[in-house]
């Protein structure tokens, strides 16, 4: 989790009682993803413990379906830039088409995080770069845990 995804729901939970972020489980992307379904989890609910109305979950399959069975009439979207509305925009219309009832609203990046992806701040926190300016310190932690794991086992 960026500090580019904190600023996003820290101000979707000011406009919503309450905010549930859902973590896929992508059977694509199994043994691919740098950390396991309970580790982004956990790294997840720790920086967002002080977070009242937010929750965590996971879920398998198709947003729409999730959202509907947990009755969540609203995906929130941040935008950090015009490359990334279009496939957002795509994404929208289709899980509208999956779920008549599901909105998404969009909020764009604060300008100081619209460069910042995760992807980005994994290549630096592979080479050991300081990454303590793009993240909060439980995922710098669990970045370098990570990462020191790797460069032992090898």
């Amino acid at each position: 989790m960026t500090n580019g995804h904190l600023d996003i729901l820290a101000r979707a939970s000011k406009i919503f009682d309450s905010v549930t972020i859902a973590v896929l489980q992508n059977r694509e992307k199994r043994g691919r993803n740098l950390f396991e379904i309970e580790e982004r989890l956990q790294i997840i609910r720790e920086v967002t413990a002080h977070m009242k109305n937010v929750s965590v979950d996971s879920f398998q399959g198709l947003l729409a379906d999730y959202a509907k069975e947990k009755e969540i009439p609203v995906i929130v979207r941040g935008l950090r830039a015009v490359s990334d509305y279009e496939l957002e925009l795509q994404v929208a219309h289709l899980n509208r088409q999956l779920n008549k009832n599901l909105e998404t609203v969009f909020i764009m990046a604060a300008t100081r995080y619209s460069f910042l992806s995760s992807t980005m701040v994994k290549e630096i926190a592979s080479y050991n770069g300081d990454i303590s300016k793009f993240v909060p310190p439980a995922s710098a932690r669990a970045l370098k845990r990570k990462y020191d794991e790797v460069l032992s086992a090898q």
